[in-house]
C-alpha cells in the first residue's frame, strides 16, 4: 500500500479544538473545530466536513487519514478509564504503590505520591514463579487463574492487565493465563506486560500494561467506532495512527496498544519541527507547540528530536521525575506542562498567580468563548492585551467576547490582588511565559544540553502569541512560524513515516566474553518482528533501521540510551560499543568514569519508511516594510504602556516582506506577535523567521 498518491488528511485531537490538515498535489487546507469530550468523533466529523468542503473534495478523494488523539492522555490524567485488575505474582501485589522506595520531594511532609491506576483490592495474586534466565521456579496455577474469574465479574471489572515476574525472559505464563481468561471470560480485554514492554524492571512494566488495560476498551471502542462511521460515509481509504514514537501504525495496532498513542499529538510537532529544521540547515532546534490545553518543548539536534524508552504521565509535581506514573514505551523525548491557552489563572494561598494546569478545555473553554465560561485563562489575558483580535480569531467565524474576558480576570484574579483586567492580565502572561521557560531551562539541564543559540520553530495556536518573547527570557535569537502553525502537529502527521519500535531486554557485559553472533541473531528477530508490522501499511522496499542500546557503567542504577550502528556486530563491536557510551555519558555528566566495565542492558530498533523528502529553502530575498492592513492596540506586558501598531495579514505578506516589531501578523487558526526588538521575515517556503535586533 502507498499513502503517496491522491489527497491526505490528518486529524489531531486535542483537549481544546481538533486540528484538521488536508494536502493535496497543488494546495494545502486547514481547519480547527472546539473538541466534543463526550463525543469525540462529532467534533472529527464536523471538521472533515469542513475541510472537505474547502478542497471541494468528497470521501472518495482522500487517500490516507492519519489520526493521532489525546483521548488516551485524558482518561489517565483524569481517571476516567476501564476498571482494571492486575494478575502479578504471588506476594508481588503492592510493586507499583512501593514504585522505586524513594522519596521524590525529599523535604515535603505532605509529599503526594502518584495513585496506581489499580486499586490494591484489584491487584490479585497467583501463585507462579520464573527466574531471571526465564527458567521456571513455580508452574503456573491454573486453577487459581480460573477461580478469579467469578471475583473479576463480580467487581465489574472489564480490563485486565497480567504482569508476571521475569515474563521478559519467558512469557509463557502470561500467553496461558490469557488463554484461559479468553476462554472463560471473553468478555474482558486482557493486556499482557510481557507484550507491551519485555523488558526488565517490574514496576516500569507493570505500569505500562496497567496502563494499556486502563485505557484499551475506550480506546478500542472509540477507534472502531471511528471505523465503522467512516465507512458509512464513503471513506474507503486506510486510516493509519500516530505513535508517540512519530511513527505511523495501523488501526489493528493501536488498538491493541493503544498506550504507544498517548503522546500522538507531540510528536507530530516534533516531526514538523524537525523536517522545517532540515529544510532550512538547522541542526539544534527547539520546538515551542502550544495550544490550548498544553505547552510541549521538544531538543531536536541534527535533524532528529531526542528519542527516549519512557515517560511519565499525570504527574504530581510539574517538574519533579517520579512524581508521575511510569510509561515505557518509545517516545519522542519532550516536556509537557499545564500551560496552554485554555490554562485557568488563579490565586493561591501566597498571592501569588498561579497558572494552570487545570484547563477550560473546550467545555466550557475560557471566559471570551462564551460557552459558560466564568474563571480567566490565558486566552483572555491575550485578548485584554490586544495581542488576540475578538474580529479576527478562527478567521472570524468564532466572536470572542472581550468584556467577559475582562469580567474574569478582575474577578478571578484582580480583586484578590486589588488590581485592574489589564494588570492581571500582564500577571497572567509574565507567570505562564516564566513557566515555559523555567520547563525548558530543566530539560535541557536533564538531557545535558544548552538551549542558547538554538533557533525556535513555533507552533500551536497559543505559540506564535507567546514565542518571540519565550525566546527572550531563553536567549534565542531567532524564532520560525511555519505556514499552517496553528494546526502544526496536524500538518507533522502528514510528514511522519510508517514505523514500529521493538525493544529487547538482553544483558550483556562488554568483555572478551561479549558474543557478537547473539545478540546479531536476536537483532535479525526484532527487525523480522517490525517488519511484519510495518508491512500491513506500506510496500516500500527500502525501511531504515535505527538502533539504540541502553547501558550503563557495572553497579549503576540508572542506564543512558546511545545509538549503535545499524550493521551486524563483528569482532570489535565490545569496543565500539563502549566507546559510543563513553561519549554519551561525558556528554551527560561531563566526566567518565576510568577502569569501570561497561555492561548493555537491552536494545531498541525503530524500523520505518523514508517519510517525505525535503525541499532546500531558498535565502530570503531583499524585501520592503509590509504595508499593514490594520493599526490596533497592543499593551506591552513588559510596561503595561498601550500603544498603535500595525497588523499585517499573513496571506497578503510576499516572500521578503519585513515587519517590524512590536506588530501583529493574523490568520485563521493563530496570531504571531512580534515584539519590539525583533524584526519578521517571510521567507521563500512562507514561514515567518523573526530575528532579535537588539543588542544583548
Amino acid at each position: 500500500m502507498s499513502i503517496t498518491g491522491a489527497a491526505r488528511l490528518a486529524v489531531d485531537i486535542g483537549g481544546t479544538f481538533t486540528d484538521f490538515a488536508l494536502e493535496t498535489a497543488t494546495a494545502r487546507f486547514s481547519r480547527k473545530v472546539l473538541t466534543t469530550p463526550s463525543a469525540p468523533e462529532e467534533g472529527v466529523f464536523a471538521g472533515i466536513d469542513l475541510i472537505l468542503a474547502d478542497a471541494g473534495l468528497t470521501a472518495s478523494g482522500l487517500g490516507v487519514i492519519i489520526h493521532g488523539t489525546t483521548l488516551a492522555t485524558n482518561a489517565i490524567i483524569e481517571r476516567k478509564g476501564a476498571r482494571t485488575a492486575l494478575l502479578t505474582t504471588s506476594g508481588f501485589r503492592d510493586a507499583i504503590e512501593m514504585a522505586y522506595e524513594h522519596r521524590f520531594e525529599q523535604y515535603d511532609i505532605f509529599m503526594d505520591r502518584p495513585t496506581p491506576l489499580v486499586p490494591r483490592d484489584l491487584r490479585l495474586s497467583v501463585p507462579e514463579r520464573m527466574n531471571a534466565a526465564g527458567d521456571v521456579v513455580t508452574p503456573l496455577d491454573e486453577a487459581a487463574v480460573a477461580a478469579l474469574v467469578p471475583r473479576l465479574h463480580a467487581e465489574g471489572v472489564a480490563s485486565v492487565a497480567v504482569g508476571y515476574l521475569h515474563s521478559y525472559a519467558n512469557d509463557a505464563h502470561e500467553r496461558r493465563t490469557r488463554d484461559i481468561l479468553a476462554k472463560l471470560a471473553p468478555d474482558l480485554t486482557v493486556t499482557l506486560s510481557s507484550e507491551v514492554c519485555p523488558e526488565m524492571r517490574e514496576y516500569e512494566r507493570w505500569s505500562t500494561a496497567c496502563a494499556n488495560a486502563y485505557v484499551q476498551p475506550a480506546m478500542d471502542r472509540y477507534l472502531g467506532s471511528l471505523q465503522r462511521l467512516l465507512a458509512a460515509r464513503g471513506f474507503s481509504c486506510p486510516v493509519l495512527l500516530i505513535t508517540s514514537a512519530g511513527g505511523l501504525t495501523t488501526l489493528a495496532t493501536a488498538r491493541r496498544f493503544p498506550i504507544r498513542l498517548i503522546e500522538s499529538g507531540p510528536a507530530g510537532g516534533a516531526i514538523l519541527a524537525a523536517h522545517i529544521a532540515a529544510e532550512r540547515g538547522h541542526r539544534r532546534i527547539v520546538s515551542f507547540d502550544m495550544g490550548g490545553t498544553t505547552a510541549k518543548i521538544c531538543l531536536i539536534d541534527d535533524g532528529r528530536p531526542h528519542f527516549s524508552q519512557s515517560f511519565e504521565v499525570a504527574r504530581q509535581y510539574r517538574f519533579l521525575k517520579g512524581s508521575g506514573i511510569p510509561i515505557r514505551i518509545p517516545v519522542i523525548e519532550m516536556v509537557e506542562i499545564g500551560a496552554g491557552g485554555g490554562s485557568l489563572a488563579s490565586i493561591d494561598d501566597l498571592r501569588r498567580i498561579r497558572v494552570g494546569p487545570e484547563s477550560a478545555g473546550s467545555e466550557p473553554g475560557p471566559a471570551c468563548y462564551g460557552r459558560g465560561g466564568r474563571k480567566g485563562a490565558v486566552t483572555d489575558a491575550d485578548l485584554v492585551l490586544g495581542a488576540i483580535r475578538p474580529e479576527r480569531f478562527a478567521g472570524g467565524r468564532m466572536m470572542l467576547d472581550l468584556s467577559a474576558a475582562r469580567d474574569a480576570l478582575a474577578s478571578h484574579v484582580g480583586a484578590a490582588l486589588g488590581i485592574d483586567a489589564v494588570a492581571a492580565a500582564i500577571g497572567v502572561v509574565g507567570v505562564v511565559e516564566e513557566n515555559m521557560a523555567n520547563a525548558a531551562r530543566v530539560h535541557a539541564v536533564e538531557r545535558g544540553c544548552e538551549l542558547e543559540n538554538r533557533t525556535m520553530i513555533a507552533f500551536g495556536g497559543a505559540a506564535p502569541i507567546h514565542a518571540a518573547r519565550l525566546a527572550g527570557k531563553l536567549d534565542i535569537a531567532t524564532v520560525i512560524v511555519p505556514r499552517g502553525a496553528g494546526v502544526g502537529s496536524a500538518f507533522g502527521f502528514l510528514l511522519a513515516p510508517i514505523a514500529y519500535e521493538v525493544v529487547r531486554t538482553h544483558y550483556v557485559k562488554l568483555d572478551p566474553g561479549f558474543d557478537a553472533g547473539t545478540i546479531n541473531a536476536l537483532r535479525a528477530a526484532m527487525v523480522a518482528e517490525a517488519e511484519a508490522v510495518v508491512r500491513l501499511a506500506s510496500d516500500d522496499p527500502d525501511l531504515a533501521q535505527y538502533w539504540t542500546a541502553n547501558m550503563r557503567y557495572r553497579g549503576q542504577g540508572h542506564d543512558l540510551n546511545v545509538a549503535i550502528p545499524t550493521a551486524a556486530f563483528g569482532a570489535g563491536a565490545a569496543g565500539e560499543l563502549e566507546r559510543l557510551f563513553i561519549a554519551v555519558y561525558e556528554q551527560q555528566f561531563g566526566r567518565r568514569i576510568p577502569d569501570l566495565e561497561v555492561e548493555v542492558l537491552g536494545f531498541a530498533l525503530r524500523l520505518s519508511t523514508g517519510g517525505v523528502a525535503v525541499t532546500t529553502c531558498p535565502a530570503i530575498p531583499a524585501g520592503a516594510p509590509a504595508e499593514a492592513a490594520d493599526r490596533v492596540e497592543l499593551i506591552d506586558p513588559d510596561t503595561g504602556i498601550a500603544e498603535i501598531v500595525p497588523l499585517h495579514v499573513r496571506d497578503r505578506l510576499s516572500a521578503g516582506a519585513i515587519c517590524t516589531g512590536p506588530a501583529l501578523i493574523v490568520e485563521d487558526e493563530t496570531t504571531t506577535l512580534v515584539t519590539r526588538g525583533f524584526t519578521a521575515r517571510i521567507d521563500p517556503l512562507g514561514s515567518i523567521v523573526m530575528t532579535r535586533t537588539d543588542p544583548r
